[in-house]
Parts: structure tokens; C-alpha cells; sequence
């Protein structure tokens, strides 16, 4: 039995169950909060703040979750040929939780600045939120995708499920791409939702990970009590 992999199964769903609550909030919310009209964002914030932070505590979880999951592997990698690669997924699995909490700070700080009222001038430094808090989190999903990838070639699973990771890391690096594409404009709500799922195989891939981890617990503890039977 190993406690580690057990831990890690457990922060895997943790985060995956606490981000998809997180996004089961912002996108019928309209809280997406698009960079390219700041006046906007800071009224939806300010017309829904406990929606917005509600999702904002799911989401810190998620990330934080998702930074632990990282070290844990990091630090304790699977038996495996390759466990330099474990290492690498878990090392950047780490740095994307925290990317992502760079991006809830952001998010944070634009929650303080809605509930006061602004001089005009302030606009400036709401974009300047807005945009830190959405490349930030853009860095993540990178990162994300780099940690699927080394994950889906080091970490010890069926083929299948390696080649869903390598789909999934393709998927995900497709989000990340989506708002390069729009220039100096910014993405747009429907394209950030579209980021949102293309990301979602990534977490659920990442979820599958960590049930497996648990079942193979389970697996174990069950085998050794039959054994432990008298015949």
C-alpha cells in the first residue's frame, strides 16, 4: 500500500470536484469578467458579490488542491522506468496551482475594488487586474497541459488512458492558444467559455487519475483481508 498515491488520488478529485462547482457558477453567471470592458466586469462583481465569492472559494480550493496533487507527486513519484518524468509532471502541476492562484488574487482584488466607488481615472487600474488575473490564468492552463503531457508518457497506466491524456493535453493547449488569437482585443465571454471547455478534458483526465489511485487502494486493503480470512 502506498499513502501517497492514496493522498494524491484524494487531492485529484478534490480539485476536479471544487473546479467544476467553480465553473457551474461563473458561466450561467455571466462572472467570466472580460478584460475588454472593465466597467462591465466590476458591475456584474458588484450585483453578485457572494456568488462571486463563492466561486471564488471553490476556486482557491481547486488550485490549492491541484498545487498539493503536484508536490505529492513531485516528491513521491510512481514506481516507474521514467520517474524523473513523474517528478516533471508533479513539478509543473505544482506551478499551474499556483499560477491559478495568482489568478484568484487578481479576482480578489477586483471584488474589494467593486464594492467602493471609483474615480474615472481608476479604470486603468481595473484593466490592469482584469488582464493580470486572465494571463495568469492563462499561464496555468500552460502549464496544466505541460504537466498532462509528461504525466500521460511517465506515470504508469493503460494505453488507453495514456493516449486520452495526450488528447486532452492537445485540447487544453487549444484554450491556451484561443486568446492569442484575438489580438490586442482580448478574448470575448463565448470564446473564454469556449477556453473553459476545451480545459474540462484535462480536469477529468486528471480526476480518472486520481479515482484510480483510490480504487487501487481499495483494491489492495480487499485482497489483504481475504487473505487475512481463515480458509
Amino acid at each position: 500500500m502506498n499513502p501517497w498515491r492514496r493522498l494524491t488520488g484524494v487531492l485529484l478529485l478534490t480539485s476536479l470536484v471544487a473546479m467544476i462547482a467553480g465553473t457551474a457558477i461563473v458561466v450561467p453567471s455571466g462572472l467570466t469578467l472580460s478584460p475588454s470592458d472593465p466597467r462591465a466586469a466590476l458591475d456584474a462583481v458588484s450585483e453578485q458579490v457572494g456568488l462571486h465569492l463563492t466561486e471564488l472559494a471553490f476556486d482557491v480550493l481547486g488550485w490549492l488542491a491541484l498545487t498539493a496533487a503536484g508536490l505529492v507527486m513531485a516528491a513521491r513519484p510512481a514506481e516507474t522506468s521514467r520517474p524523473y518524468l513523474v517528478t516533471l509532471a508533479g513539478g509543473l502541476l505544482a506551478c499551474a496551482g499556483l499560477a491559478g492562484l495568482l489568478h484568484d488574487a487578481g479576482n480578489l482584488a477586483l471584488t474589494q475594488l467593486a464594492a467602493r466607488p471609483l474615480a474615472p481615472e481608476a479604470a486603468t487600474v481595473v484593466l490592469a487586474v482584469l488582464l493580470t488575473a486572465k494571463w495568469a490564468v492563462n499561464l496555468a492552463g500552460l502549464l496544466w497541459v505541460a504537466a498532462t503531457a509528461a504525466g500521460a508518457v511517465g506515470i504508469p497506466m493503460p494505453t488507453g488512458l495514456r493516449v486520452t491524456g495526450m488528447i486532452a493535453a492537445l485540447m487544453g493547449l487549444a484554450a491556451v492558444v484561443l486568446p492569442w488569437t484575438t489580438g490586442t482585443d482580448g478574448p470575448t465571454g463565448a470564446l473564454e467559455q469556449l477556453g473553459y471547455a476545451l480545459h474540462m478534458p484535462v480536469m477529468i483526465w486528471y480526476g480518472v487519475l486520481g479515482w484510480r489511485d483510490l480504487r487501487r487502494q481499495h483494491a489492495v486493503v480487499d485482497a489483504l483481508d481475504y487473505r487475512s480470512e481463515p480458509q
